[in-house]
């Protein structure tokens, strides 16, 4: 039996205290691997059904070979390894502004990480997101310009909760729009939130892209007993 508890990492950033800890769940007779922004949960590895929704879901209306795949938000890395686990993937990039997390990865220090960085298809690219989001380069500092037939978003909370206020324009409609020039024409933009769906949001999306959904993801929350609920948004073939 592994420790009851353990930090691994921590970190300084921009946005707050960053901490990686391990942790044995009594309750289920468990080890899990959690992610803190100071005192606010980020993510853990005891629930990663939606995580893995996203790339699911975001990849499942896509035809061809060698898509070209943008993750924004590392995390544990549950979103990257399942969009590797598509064959139909040729290419990764997963965009990430905390270099710590991308180091816990790169260090085998994340269960994932071995993983991730043994796939030749997928790259880690230290950069703030929303920034690449907005400008006209895009995300990929070795081309600029270049656009992707899918980019799958887990970084805030929702597109009303987020990490940090600034992130607040790129859900609007332009900055969607702004988002939605660095995909291909047929392209996918999909975003997990931690919330019941919003027709809001969804009617956001609809004014960039031809088409646009919530699809909600349930799962059933051992510790609380009870089903949870979060929500996958896709949206389709950006308008012109």
């Amino acid at each position: 039996m592994s420790l009851l508890f353990k930090e691994l990492d921590y970190r300084h950033t921009p946005i707050g205290l960053l901490s990686l800890r391990r942790r044995r769940e009594l309750s289920l007779d468990v080890d899990v691997i959690e992610i803190k922004l100071g005192d606010e949960f980020l993510m853990s590895d005891l629930f990663t059904e939606s995580e893995i929704a996203l790339a699911n879901l975001g990849l499942a209306d896509l035809a061809g070979d060698n898509l070209e795949v943008v993750v924004g938000g590392l995390g544990l890395g549950y979103t990257a390894k399942a969009a590797l686990d598509h064959d139909t993937v040729g290419a990764m990039l997963v965009v990430d502004a905390m270099e710590a997390v991308i180091d816990w990865h790169e260090s085998g220090l994340l269960p994932l990480g071995p993983e991730l960085t043994g796939d030749d298809r997928c790259r880690f690219v230290l950069g703030d997101f929303f920034k690449l989001s907005a400008g006209t380069d895009g995300y990929d500092p070795d081309q600029p310009g270049r656009q992707f037939d899918a980019i799958l978003l887990d970084i805030d909370h929702s597109p009303e909760f987020l990490l940090d206020p600034g992130n607040a324009p790129f859900y609007t409609p332009d900055g969607l729009a702004k988002m939605a020039h660095h995909l291909k024409p047929q392209g996918v933009f999909a975003l997990w939130s931690n919330d019941r769906a919003d027709p809001g949001f969804t009617e956001r999306l609809a004014q960039v892209f031809e088409t646009a959904r919530a699809e909600e993801v349930t799962f059933h929350n051992p510790l609380q007993h009870n089903e949870f609920t979060q929500t996958i948004y896709i949206a389709g073939t950006p308008r012109q």
